[in-house]
């Protein structure tokens, strides 16, 4: 892309610590440091987020029989009051949870949202048939834009800032965050990969068939276009509608 010359006047205070982010190899001078933090400054922010709450638990009981797995504690805080923060950190501070079986309980804790920092809305899941309808649920209350989604029962210490950069370079309608195993396992849904575009996704496979040690990690940024591709009959995003944004 062509660029153009120009002049600008710094405070000497503000050049210093420009010059601190030069390093010689991502960012090589003084002229490359502005134009990297003016164009990561004027870059698109994700507003919104989906968590996906619902389900009974299975894995989790007996915690489960009387706790949402939302609310199960992972030190001090529940498991979705961490990945709030998280959000929260990258501000985001428009939420959605679905929510389903002892849902009740999340929305007594977190209610509106305000003590949190936060705006949660809930979307009541009554079926719970899986991750493509409870995604599906929210496709009035999102804004036509880009947003996360995020399943609760999945913490990961990942750079939402970075994550979405990349999701938009992509130009994709979805962007999954993958971590990586030591051997293939039953637990999760294994990524095969081609560049940086996924070309097969077997959600628990046989272990015979789980040739890759990347697995979909639970979080991913989507554009409002994903709804175009969930069928009334689907029930598993891994299952039902990625196989079908592969294909295409």
């Amino acid at each position: 892309m062509p660029k153009k010359k120009i002049a600008i006047t710094l405070e000497e205070s503000l050049l210093k610590r420009i010059d601190q982010i030069i390093d010689g190899k991502q960012i090589r001078n003084r002229s490359h440091a502005i134009e990297f933090l003016i164009s990561q400054s004027l870059k698109p922010k994700i507003s919104q987020a989906l968590i996906l709450a619902a389900g009974k638990g299975v894995r989790w009981r007996p915690l489960t029989s009387y706790l949402p797995k939302a609310l199960i504690p992972i030190g001090k805080k529940p498991i979705l009051e961490i990945i709030i923060d998280h959000l929260k950190n990258y501000s985001v501070k428009n939420i959605f949870v679905v929510i389903g079986t002892l849902g009740e309980k999340i929305k007594k804790y977190f209610g509106s949202g305000k003590n949190f920092g936060v705006k949660i809305q809930y979307i009541l899941d009554k079926k719970e048939t899986g991750t493509a309808q409870a995604l599906n649920s929210a496709k009035n209350f999102l804004k036509k834009e880009p947003f996360f989604l995020w399943y609760v029962d999945e913490l990961a210490e990942i750079d939402l800032e970075d994550f979405v950069n990349f999701h938009l370079e992509q130009k994709t309608i979805g962007t999954v965050a993958l971590s990586s195993i030591t051997k293939p396992s039953l637990e999760y849904g294994i990524v095969k990969m081609k560049g940086s575009k996924i070309v097969e996704f077997l959600e628990k496979p046989e272990k015979k068939k789980a040739k890759s040690y990347l697995v979909n990690a639970g979080i991913f940024v989507f554009e409002n276009e994903i709804f175009n591709y969930i069928f009334p009959q689907d029930k598993s995003l891994e299952k039902d509608v990625f196989p079908r944004l592969i294909s295409e």
